[in-house]
């Protein structure tokens, strides 16, 4: 079904998305392939599991975390939270892309994000750390009893989102120059001009698409 190298890929069981963005909002917005194209879009979030295995492979949450949820989330919860994470996923998607193309975001896109950070925020505990080697004690936010909460993905999803809006890193946030992809990465080159997702794919298809073009206009 996809011509290129796919966003998630299978090793045995497990399905491992490409991570190319350099962040996890991103690469949230990127599990939407094909966005931009005039083809089929492919969703790479088909199934509570999939949206476990994902902030697992970006490690917003640890196995043990996510162990608990799978046991926690019955079918039905499991379906409402997949919906709530695409909603999520379209929202930042719209703010993040107002950013790069120099334009504003709508209301219920902010609105979205604000909603799901204000559940986050009510699910979140202060608790004193006892002293770990080479550590001192102190107040650490902690999820406490909403850590086996199934909506706890969203939670971290929404928070890791707002602190990338919110930073000096947006400065560096990019769509990929290829017209049909447009995955948004950080551009972490020294020189900053990233231009591509990953130039193995879009790059390489670029030059050869140009290259091309080239020798019909010669010819």
């Amino acid at each position: 079904m996809r011509s290129r190298i796919s966003a998630k890929i299978r090793i045995g069981r497990t399905p491992l998305f490409n991570l190319c963005g350099g962040h996890p909002a991103l690469d949230l917005v990127n599990s939407l392939d094909y966005r931009f194209s005039d083809r089929e879009r492919l969703d790479l979030l088909t199934s509570y599991d999939d949206l476990l295995r994902f902030v697992e492979q970006t490690q917003l949450l640890d196995g043990r975390q996510i162990r608990e949820l799978a046991k926690a989330a019955d079918p039905a919860i499991a379906a409402r939270i997949l919906r709530s994470a695409k909603e999520l996923r379209e929202a930042i998607a719209g703010i993040f892309y107002a950013y790069v193309d120099d334009r504003a975001p709508t209301a219920d896109q902010i609105r979205i994000l604000e909603k799901n950070l204000g559940y986050a925020n009510r699910r979140r505990e202060l608790r004193w750390t006892k002293p770990m080697r080479g550590e001192r004690a102190g107040l650490k936010w902690s999820w406490g009893s909403s850590e086996r909460e199934p909506e706890l993905p969203l939670w971290v999803l929404a928070q890791s989102a707002a602190r990338l809006l919110m930073s000096d890193t947006m400065d560096r946030v990019h769509a990929c120059a290829h017209e049909s992809c447009r995955w948004l990465f950080v551009d972490t080159s020294k020189n900053g001009t990233r231009r591509w997702c990953q130039m193995r794919l879009c790059g390489n298809r670029m030059k050869a698409r140009r290259f091309q073009a080239r020798r019909a206009s010669e010819s």
